[in-house]
């Protein structure tokens, strides 16, 4: 992580220097390549510079992982190659002028398929030995989005959404697996006993039998009704009251904190920058309309809640959350909703290649534009997977009209 950071610092120092030199030439309609900068074909500095890098101590990564072999060894490769396409687009950007908007995303389009590859391979194998280095990989390559967070344009997208979660903790299956079988033996080992299992068991008499004997029966203290309130005692612990807490709507840092919204139909967050991240939790019949263009958002423990924007470069997560209604003007690449229960997004003509994420989710609905009006689409819950001879294959279990 230490060298990954002064990584980041260099290439900062790089992008400073690439952008001044931007911003003194003259800037095309188009990507017309020339010999700007007085490279006339030569490397730029800043390519040298990250050539080293690739030459040092990304160059020996890749020596060790090789080594390793297996998943280790396979997910270098795929490091390897994000690296070279962000070499291939730093190339690019020392021989030509500043392009539009459209063709930015284009040209970064390679970078972020390649880190979601990687981040991808990890969760895919979660089962791997080498588990904890796949995570330490994934959980760092988002750092070459240094180029996004790092320049001024407002066209340039993020890097990708934050990896998801670590791994669930680990439980000896093994040990716990011995433990079971150990206790079952001994359990079926006193069953077979037949009639000899009443050999441990102590004769009482009668004298000792409260149903024979009356004075037993007077020491004994009186059995509550269950039906019967009756005062807890001292060691019965108490249900604390619900602790309230005060609505938030503030920007700490690079995050929009709104939390604990009641009945507030009129929140707005307005003057928002890309960098800047949306973090929306237990509001309750509220709506919420962001403007402008952000990193992500993330709606987490929320009901009957509302939300509209503009642009999401990111991601939009719903998580742990019931009846939330979703409206896109704009564009957003992902939607992911997780552990949720009415889940209804209302997509712009923009946003129609956006990828909608679920797991875990119920009554989930995607309304699509046409004719002026909506036409609603469910998204499957239920799947139907069945081994076709070499690798299972997984449907939906209805047909979705």
């Amino acid at each position: 992580m230490a060298e990954t950071h002064g990584l980041v610092e260099r290439l900062e120092k790089a992008v400073i220097r690439l952008e001044s030199l931007f911003s003194g030439s003259h800037r095309s309609g188009g990507m017309e390549c020339d010999a700007i900068n007085g490279v006339n074909g030569s490397i730029a500095p800043y390519v040298e510079a990250f050539d080293r890098l690739l030459n040092g101590c990304v160059a020996e990564f890749l020596r060790y992982s090789k080594i390793l072999e297996g998943d280790v060894k396979t997910h270098a490769e795929m490091v390897r190659a994000a690296f070279q396409a962000q070499r291939s687009f730093l190339v690019l950007a020392s021989q030509c002028q500043e392009p539009q908007e459209n063709e930015v995303a284009m040209l970064l389009k390679p970078i972020s398929e390649k880190i979601q590859e990687i981040q991808n391979f990890r969760e895919r194998n979660r089962g791997s030995k080498m588990f904890n280095h796949l995570s330490a990989v994934s959980e760092s390559i988002p750092a070459l989005g240094w180029i996004a967070v790092v320049s001024h344009g407002p066209c340039l997208s993020p890097p990708p959404p934050p990896p998801p979660p670590g791994p669930p903790p680990i439980f000896d299956t093994e040990a716990m697996k011995d433990e079971g079988t150990a206790f079952r033996s001994a359990l079926f080992a006193q069953l077979n006993q037949g009639e000899a299992i009443t050999k441990g068991l102590r004769h009482v008499s009668d004298d000792q039998k409260t149903h024979k004997n009356p004075s037993l029966r007077a020491q004994c203290p009186p059995i509550p009704s269950p039906t019967k309130s009756h005062t807890p005692s001292p060691t019965s612990p108490k249900s604390s009251p619900q602790q309230s807490h005060a609505p938030v709507l503030e920007l700490e840092g690079k995050k929009w904190r709104v939390e604990y919204q009641e009945d507030k139909n009129d929140l707005v967050i307005t003057n928002t920058e890309l960098k800047q991240v949306a973090y929306i939790f237990k509001c309750n019949k509220s709506t919420l309309q962001i403007k402008g263009k952000i990193n992500s958002i993330t709606i987490d423990n929320c009901k009957k809640f509302g939300l509209v924007f503009d642009n999401v470069v990111g991601i939009v997560e719903v998580i742990n959350s019931r009846d939330i209604q979703i409206q896109v003007m704009g564009k957003v690449p992902t939607i992911s909703i997780n552990k949720t229960e009415g889940c209804h997004i209302y997509l712009s003509e923009e946003s129609l290649d956006c990828e909608i994420v679920s797991a875990k989710s119920s009554e989930m609905n995607i309304l699509i534009p046409q004719d002026g009006d909506y036409k609603e689409f469910p998204v499957p819950e239920q799947f139907k997977t069945a081994w076709d001879g070499s690798k299972l294959v997984t449907e939906p279990a209805e047909i979705m009209g």
